[in-house]
């Protein structure tokens, strides 16, 4: 695994609160300034429904919607920043984007809000991608998903009175359909220096400790080495007496 795959940057921490802080502020104006953006959620089957698909993720019901929906998004996004950096703005804009299709293509009549569409998205393109990817970190990841958040898979069935299941299911989709996307866009393992195209075997300091047949040698020969210009040669000379 390249050691620059998984960097950590700024840009981890600050992007999931970011957005998170816009939701919490645009949940702010809501309640305090106009109530009435409420009604800006998807409306499926209708022209003017479209425009939800931009502003949806950003308006909740009420207080308790908002928390249950905040604390999975700021850890999804952070794994996604954090393991997936250069992809993570296409991942969330585009499945935002096609999620909420998905919602006002398949949806009930009825206002469809939260961010919970987005939180699907990123749960299964996590899972998903992990998988693809066949690296034990991402593999990890992956089955740490399911054991935090495996539970939300069964809201994409209709089970709950009120609860926009077609949501969940439009960003399951669409996170499985990124993770096939961005498959070719894998962390693949580190390259030892042997698997390199330079690679040069006589060059190698190792290699050179075996001989022609793959014997081990623990010391190797002294190399001669050629003097540099200007530099004075000492030559030792040793003399043995004679006992006769």
């Amino acid at each position: 695994m390249s050691k620059q795959q998984f960097k950590f940057s700024n840009s981890v921490i600050i992007y999931p609160l970011m957005m998170l802080l816009l939701i919490w502020l645009v949940f702010w104006y809501q309640t305090n300034v106009d109530y009435g953006i409420k009604s800006l959620g998807i409306r499926p089957h209708k022209p003017e429904g479209l425009l939800g698909i931009f502003t949806s993720p950003f308006l909740h019901g009420d207080l308790n919607h908002l928390y249950n929906n905040s604390f999975p998004l700021l850890v999804l996004s952070l794994a996604l920043f954090y393991f997936y950096n250069k992809i993570a703005w296409k991942v969330i804009v585009f499945g935002i984007l096609l999620s909420g299709f998905f919602t006002w293509l398949i949806g009930a009549s009825g206002n469809h809000i939260g961010a919970s569409g987005l939180i699907y998205v990123l749960f299964s393109f996590i899972f998903f991608k992990g998988i693809f990817a066949k690296h034990y970190r991402l593999i990890a990841l992956s089955l740490m998903v399911i054991f935090l958040y495996g539970s939300m898979i069964w809201y994409v069935f209709p089970i709950k009175q009120g609860m926009s299941w077609e949501g969940h299911l439009g960003g399951l989709i669409s996170g499985f359909i990124f993770a096939l996307v961005f498959r070719n866009k894998v962390a693949k393992p580190e390259r030892y220096a042997w698997q390199q195209p330079d690679y040069n075997e006589a060059d190698d300091p190792f290699m050179k400790h075996f001989d022609e047949n793959g014997n081990f040698i623990e010391t190797l020969p002294e190399e001669d080495v050629e003097p540099e210009p200007g530099e004075s040669t000492q030559i030792n000379y040793i003399f043995k007496k004679n006992e006769d």
